[in-house]
């Protein structure tokens, strides 16, 4: 789906009719605290974004930008999207050196216009810039306008981005008094000025000498971190849909009018359904024909044609066509499911691991992904309607834990998705190691993936063999094989796998009569967590996870075992690790045991030094080396 707020950094702040004040090029008037540890400083920035009509604004913009070395040159590629909604009027960058030596200077028939997505009907574009700097510093200047003939998200006033400082910046926002608008602070307390001269209502906010907010990896969505103000319509108007996003009822309220009379399936296609139901023995049996059905036969595309952001193709249509977008798809199996009897709703939502929920006090449209909600008798059934992989249920990690908005028939109803757990996600591993004399070997691994992990897995398996071992080296981090077999032996809530290989050299070295081995052949855990001293936003793992193995490692005639790794046992508030060894002697082999837990994918500042040092006591631990010996 199209995003439904698409205005990036770039966009929102770079025209103004008149320039305020006097932009200087010289860096040494930059203060200290701004230009301290800054990759970019936004010199001056003046935006002007004007409301004339419910579906009639636009935005003027004029940027200058000095991007002072290589870790800002993200800033130097400047994007601006258009659609029949909104277009580019015109845009003019210049370039200048360190001295204020202009050296380049580009109009709008300079920008590359690219497809947005990769949909078969497309009608978003890209407008792209990318400008090269030999050297650094180097600044930018940006002037452009936007208009928009149908709107329903005001750009929001991002302030700030990580590693960027401000020197002036300011943002006004005019509008007829009948229409008004909303808005929110988000990290930042900053009022504006408001004046009103009878006709229009000008919020102003200013901001100056704001030093740089450094980038913390594995942080939420800087959209959501950083210093912003959102800016949000009371009514507006796309096509020819009105609607008021005063609340989140009535914004519910115009998304079930967009999309009113899209859910009708043929009178054929209708008993297709029924008659594919037929001896279900209840509900949750119905549903899973269907979704099975929509899984098996459907296809996810992009669409982005006219208001094909937001309003869903026909059922009919996706029917004939046999693909759809997430509204599409979505939208079809909400209507197969009327045709068996079963309520269902679709539900707005925005789609990333490490984005925050959507604010139930302060309704502005977020959402760029739509899913399905099947409230049965006895549980309340999520539907992810463009995976073909996930079961009944069963919600992937970038929309759990969200805030999702219902379309009911009496408006939007704001509801939290089901929570990530790492009961959900296991990777349970017991591998088979036959050593030979000569430190080569054969291995035999049985694999059982649930949740995340059996998507991966899925995502391996239908990968060509050369992308195959490409992933299970460097992402599941197994020794590379010289030969290997991958088969898929049985999934349906889980995956169950085999994975056979051929190590030409299992251990990690020899010396003398000695081999040092790993306690697997795998990695159970490889990522090394960036520092933990004075973090100040959460860190956001992929998902909670339990990742258990068992590898046995028979030893070749003419060896022994001589020292195995210490037990080890670690817990975190959030976090635990346990391992075991041991030797039979009968068999001649050395046992090794693992469990990892991860309890939750969202650790706060406060608790992350704690568990950033659990996981490197696990990456410590796996250091240690089972050593055999000749006898």
């Amino acid at each position: 789906m199209r995003p439904l707020f698409f205005f990036f950094f770039s966009i929102l702040i770079c025209h103004s009719p008149a320039i305020t004040q006097n932009i200087s090029y010289d860096l040494s008037s930059i203060s200290e605290a701004v230009k301290k540890n800054a990759s970019v400083i936004k010199r001056y920035e003046n935006i002007v974004f004007e409301v004339t009509d419910l579906d009639r604004a636009s935005l003027q913009v004029h940027k200058v930008i000095t991007v002072m070395n290589e870790d800002g040159k993200s800033a130097l590629s400047f994007s601006v999207y258009t659609s029949k909604f909104e277009t580019l009027e015109e845009a003019d960058v210049k370039v200048f050196d360190a001295n204020g030596k202009q050296l380049y200077k580009f109009k709008k028939k300079d920008f590359i216009l690219m497809s947005f997505g990769d949909g078969l009907v497309d009608d978003v574009k890209t407008n792209v810039l990318n400008v090269s700097a030999a050297t650094y510093p180097v600044t930018l200047e940006f002037k452009y306008e936007i208009r928009f003939r149908g709107i329903l998200n005001y750009p929001r006033y991002q302030i700030m981005v990580p590693g960027a400082g401000v020197e002036y910046s300011s943002y006004t926002a005019k509008v007829p008094r009948n229409l008004d608008l909303r808005y929110k602070e988000k990290n930042i307390f900053l009022s504006p000025t408001i004046n009103d001269d009878g006709i229009y209502k000008y919020y102003k906010w200013v901001v100056n000498g704001l030093a740089p907010i450094a980038f913390e990896e594995g942080a939420v969505n800087y959209w959501n971190r950083y210093p912003s103000i959102f800016i949000a319509p009371n009514r507006f108007k796309m096509d020819d849909y009105v609607g008021d996003m005063s609340s989140w009822t009535k914004f519910g309220l115009w998304y079930g009018e967009l999309k009113k009379g899209m859910d009708v399936l043929s009178e054929d296609r209708t008993v297709f359904f029924r008659e594919m139901v037929r001896d279900a023995k209840d509900e949750n049996e119905k549903l899973k024909r269907v979704y099975d059905y929509l899984q098996k036969n459907f296809r996810y595309v992009s669409i982005q044609l006219g208001i094909g952001g937001f309003k869903p193709f026909p059922a009919i249509f996706t029917d004939q066509k046999k693909y759809g977008d997430c509204k599409g798809l979505s939208n079809y199996t909400q209507a197969a499911l009327n045709a068996v009897g079963i309520k269902s709703y679709q539900a707005l939502i925005n789609r990333q691991y490490n984005d925050e929920p959507v604010d139930p006090s302060f309704s502005y449209n977020q959402f760029n992904h739509v899913i399905l909600c099947v409230p049965l008798k006895k549980d309340t059934i999520w539907l992810e309607c463009t995976s073909n992989t996930l079961s009944p249920g069963k919600l992937d990690i970038t929309t759990e834990n969200k805030n999702a908005l219902l379309i009911t028939e009496n408006g939007g109803v704001l509801v939290p998705t089901p929570r990530s757990r790492a009961s959900e996600n296991i990777f349970e591993s017991v591998t088979h190691i036959q050593l030979k004399d000569d430190g080569s070997g054969s291995t035999m691994s049985s694999i059982n993936a649930e949740g995340e992990y059996k998507d991966q897995m899925q995502y391996v398996i239908d990968e060509k063999k050369d992308n195959q071992k490409s992933i299970i080296v460097n992402y599941f981090g197994f020794k590379q094989p010289d030969e290997f077999t991958i088969t898929k032996k049985y999934g349906a809530e889980n995956l169950m796998t085999s994975l056979e290989m051929e190590i030409e050299k299992i251990p990690e070295f020899v010396a003398s009569n000695k081999m040092f081995i790993n306690p697997r052949i795998y990695k159970l855990w490889s990522q090394k967590l960036p520092p933990g001293e004075s973090r100040k936003l959460d860190y956001y793992f992929s998902f909670p996870f339990i990742k258990t193995d068992t590898s046995i490692f028979k030893i070749p005639e003419g060896y022994i075992m001589d020292a195995l790794p210490k037990a080890k046992d670690l817990k975190s508030e959030y976090s635990e690790y346990t391992t075991s060894f041991w030797y039979s002697a009968a068999e001649n082999a050395i046992y090794s045991t693992a469990f990892l837990r991860l309890n939750q994918h969202k650790i706060p500042a406060a608790k992350y030094a704690e568990v950033k040092r659990f996981f490197d006591d696990v990456l410590m631990h796996d250091q240690q080396r089972i050593v055999i010996k000749k006898k």
